[in-house]
C-alpha cells in the first residue's frame, strides 16, 4: 500500500505537494456541518478559503505553482466544492492574471492576506463557450486617461460566481472589449474593485442568482454603469500595450490571439477542475469500499451474513471503476508534469500540451461523473444523505465538467486540430493471432488501433463532406472525431497508468499496478471490437473471450479492495467523520436516550451577510512552516465547529 500511494501522490513530492492540504482537510474546519442554509455554507467556503491561505506561506509562490495548485484542488474539492470554486477562481484566474501581466507593479498585499477576494469576470449571460464574441466594453477616454467599463445590454451581464458581498471585499478581474476612438482593439482584462466593507461600490450592479445545484456558490448577474477606472487598472503585456497616445502595440497579429493570451489562465484552471473531480472520484471509491465490506446482508445459508463484497455484481463494478481512478490519476500526474517541464518559447509543443490538457480535462470529469454516480448508488439510501460526504459530489463535478470550458466544446477543437494534425496508431503491426488478450502491450495497441481506425473515418468524412459548407463539412466528420479523441485520452490514461506500473519496486504492488492496468485496458476495449474485429486486428475467439478475461482480473483483484482505495491516503481524521466509511456506522444512529423522540430545530433564516462561522479568534496567522497546521486547526476551532447537544428529551 505504501508503494502503491508513494507512485500516487509524486513519490518524494509527496509531502511537499500534497501533504500539507491532506493535513488541513483533516481537521475540524473541514467537518461536515448539517443545517446550514444555503448562504451560510457559502460563508462557510469563504472562511475555508482564509484558512487554506493561512497555511501557505506565499499566495504568489503558490499561484506560479500548477503542482501545488492542482494538489489543492484534490484535496479540497471532496471536502467542500464551494472552495474548490472560490480557490480556483482567487489563485488561479484573478491573482494569476494579475501576476502574468507585467504592465504596473500593483500592491497585492490586500489579495495575498485575503482582505480583498479575487474574482475573474469572464463569461456573459449570452456569451460563453464564443465569450471571444463579449460585449462588455472599456472605452479609453483620451481626456482622462481613464477607462470606462460598461455594460451595454442585459445579454452583457457578467454570468458568473462570486460577486456579492458573501465573503467580505471583493476585486474583479473584467474582461471587456478595449475601444480607442470607438475602434475595436480587441478584449483584454481590466482590475475592478466591486466592493468594500460597506458594500458595493457606484456603478457596480450585482444581483444573485437563484440557488443552483451542488454545494452553494454566490453565482451573480455583475454590470458596470459607466465606471471610470484608472490608466492603471488595464493588465497590459507584449501581448498588448496602451502607449501614452492610446495607440496599442502587440506581438501578435490579431485580437483573437491577444484574447487567448489575455485569458491564458484557462489552461492551468483546466488542471485544476480535472484535479478536484479527481480527488471527489477517489474519495467515492474509498467511502464506498469501506461501506461494501463494513454491510452485510443475508448469505446462501439461514442466519448467515455476508459482507456486499462477497458478490462480483457489487465488487466488480468498484473494481471496474478502481482501474480507471488509477489511469485518471496517473494521466494527470503526467499531464501536469509535461505543462510544468515544457518550454514556452516553443510554440508548437506549446499549443500542443494546451491540447493535451484539454482533452485530459474531459476525459478525467467525465470519468469522475461516472465513478461518483456509482459509488453513490452502491451505497443505496445511506448514499442519498450528505453527511455520508457522498450525495453533493457528483453535482460538484458537473462544475468541473462545465467550468474552464465546457468538455464537448474544448473536445471539438482539439478533434478539428487532430484530423489531419496528429498521427495515430501502434507503433508496430497488430497481429492478433500471435498476442494473447493477457498480455498489455497487445491490448495497449489494440486501444492505439482503435483510435486510428476513427481518426481515418473522420479524414474520410472531411475530404467527401459538402464542398461550399463549412458547417455541413464538419457536421459530416465531427461524430468520428470525437471518438477518435475519446480513444486518444483513454490511450494516453493507459499508456500513464502502465509506466507507473513499470516504476513499482515493490512486486507487490508491480502485480497491482499491472492487474490494474489489464482491468482498465480490457474495459476500454469494450466498445470498439466490432471495429477490431472489422479491421482483422482481433479474432473472433478474442472478442467472445474478452468478457472472460476481465472477470478473470476481477477475480484476482477482489482479495485486494481495501489495499487499493487504502492507498489513495485519505485522512482517518476525514473518513471518521462519515458514517458508511467506518465498521460501526449503525451507532450513528443509535438513540441518544433510548428514544427518537428528539425535537426537530427551528428552521432559521440568516440575512446576508451572515456573521462568522469560524470565530475570526480561532484562525491562526501565518504559520512560519506548515507543519501542525491541521492540529491547531482541529484544536482551536473544536467548539466553533461542532454543533451544540441536543437537548434531552422529557421523560413521559
Amino acid at each position: 500500500m505504501d508503494e502503491l500511494t508513494h507512485l500516487l501522490f509524486e513519490g518524494d513530492e509527496r509531502d511537499n505537494v500534497h501533504g500539507r492540504w491532506r493535513d488541513l482537510v483533516g481537521g475540524e474546519a473541514f467537518a461536515y456541518r448539517p443545517g446550514l442554509t444555503p448562504r451560510e455554507r457559502a460563508e462557510l467556503s469563504y472562511q475555508r478559503l482564509r484558512l487554506v491561505n493561512s497555511a501557505v506561506p506565499s499566495a504568489e509562490a503558490l499561484t506560479y505553482d500548477a503542482r501545488g495548485l492542482a494538489a489543492l484542488h484534490e484535496w479540497t474539492g471532496f471536502v467542500d466544492g464551494g472552495l474548490c470554486t472560490l480557490a480556483s477562481i482567487h489563485y488561479n484566474l484573478f491573482l494569476g492574471s494579475l501576476l502574468d501581466h507585467d504592465g504596473y507593479r500593483r500592491d497585492l498585499a490586500p489579495y495575498a492576506a485575503m482582505r480583498c477576494t479575487g474574482v475573474f469576470l469572464c463569461t456573459e449571460l449570452e456569451h460563453g463557450n464564443d465569450v471571444a464574441n463579449l460585449q462588455t466594453v472599456a472605452r479609453f477616454d483620451r481626456e482622462t486617461g481613464e477607462f470606462v467599463l460598461h455594460t451595454p445590454t442585459t445579454g452583457a451581464q457578467k454570468f458568473m460566481p462570486n460577486t456579492s458581498l458573501t465573503g467580505g471585499p471583493k476585486s474583479a478581474v473584467v474582461a471587456a472589449r478595449l475601444l480607442v476612438d470607438d475602434e475595436d482593439q480587441g478584449i483584454f482584462l481590466f482590475l475592478t474593485p466591486l466592493s468594500d466593507d460597506n458594500g458595493h461600490l457606484p456603478g457596480v450592479r450585482v444581483r444573485r442568482l437563484p440557488e443552483r445545484t451542488g454545494t452553494p456558490v454566490d453565482h451573480c448577474l455583475t454590470s458596470f454603469d459607466h465606471v471610470r477606472l484608472p490608466r492603471e487598472a488595464m493588465l497590459e503585456a507584449a501581448h498588448g500595450r496602451l502607449d501614452e497616445n492610446g495607440r496599442l502595440t502587440s506581438t501578435l497579429g490579431n485580437r483573437r490571439k491577444r484574447f487567448l493570451r489575455s485569458v491564458g489562465r484557462v489552461t492551468v484552471g483546466k488542471l485544476c477542475m480535472s484535479a478536484g473531480t479527481l480527488g471527489m472520484a477517489r474519495a467515492a471509491l474509498t467511502i464506498a469500499v469501506r461501506y461494501a465490506h463494513h454491510r452485510h446482508i443475508g448469505g446462501p445459508k439461514a442466519g448467515q451474513r455476508i459482507p456486499l463484497t462477497d458478490h462480483r455484481s457489487h465488487h466488480g463494478r468498484l473494481l471496474r471503476s478502481l482501474s480507471t481512478a488509477y489511469a485518471m490519476t496517473f494521466l494527470q500526474r503526467a499531464v501536469v508534469d509535461r505543462w510544468t517541464d515544457h518550454d514556452e518559447t516553443d510554440r508548437e509543443q506549446h499549443e500542443e500540451i494546451e491540447r493535451l490538457i484539454a482533452i485530459a480535462k474531459g476525459w478525467i470529469t467525465w470519468q469522475a461523473r461516472d465513478i461518483t454516480i456509482e459509488c453513490r448508488e452502491r451505497c443505496g439510501a445511506q448514499g442519498l444523505f450528505p453527511h455520508n460526504n457522498l450525495a453533493d459530489l457528483q453535482l460538484n463535478v458537473e462544475g468541473g465538467i462545465t467550468a474552464e470550458g465546457d468538455n464537448l466544446v474544448i473536445w471539438v477543437k482539439a478533434a478539428s486540430e487532430m484530423v489531419f494534425g496528429h498521427e495515430s496508431g501502434p507503433e508496430q503491426p497488430v497481429r492478433p493471432a500471435e498476442r494473447e488478450l493477457t498480455d498489455v502491450g497487445f491490448l495497449r495497441d489494440l486501444l492505439a488501433s482503435a483510435e486510428r481506425i476513427w481518426q481515418s473515418r473522420a479524414r474520410e468524412a472531411l475530404r467527401g463532406g459538402p464542398a461550399g459548407d463549412p458547417i455541413g463539412r464538419w457536421n459530416a466528420t465531427s461524430g468520428a472525431a470525437l471518438e477518435m479523441v475519446s480513444a486518444h485520452a483513454r490511450l494516453q490514461a493507459a499508456d500513464a497508468l502502465l509506466a507507473a506500473a513499470g516504476r513499482a519496486r515493490n512486486a507487490r504492488a508491480r502485480f497491482l499496478l499491472e492487474n490494474v492496468s489489464r482491468l482498465f485496458l480490457l474495459e476500454q476495449l469494450r466498445q470498439y471490437t466490432g471495429d477490431l474485429l472489422a479491421a482483422a486486428l482481433m479474432t473472433p475467439q478474442q472478442v467472445v473471450a474478452l468478457h472472460i478475461a476481465a472477470d478473470g482480473v476481477v477475480a484476482d483483484l477482489a482479495p485486494h479492495l481495501m489495499t487499493l482505495v487504502d492507498a489513495f491516503d485519505l485522512p482517518e481524521e476525514f473518513l471518521s467523520r462519515v458514517p458508511i466509511a467506518g465498521p460501526d456506522y449503525v451507532d450513528h444512529y443509535r438513540p441518544r436516550s433510548g428514544t427518537d423522540a428528539v425535537a426537530e430545530p427551528a428552521p432559521r433564516f440568516t440575512a446576508e451577510p451572515v456573521g462568522p462561522l469560524i470565530p475570526e479568534a480561532a484562525l491562526p496567522p501565518v504559520p512560519a512552516s506548515t507543519s501542525g497546521l491541521a492540529a491547531l486547526v482541529g484544536s482551536t476551532l473544536e467548539s466553533a465547529i461542532d454543533p451544540a447537544p441536543l437537548p434531552e428529551p422529557t421523560p413521559a
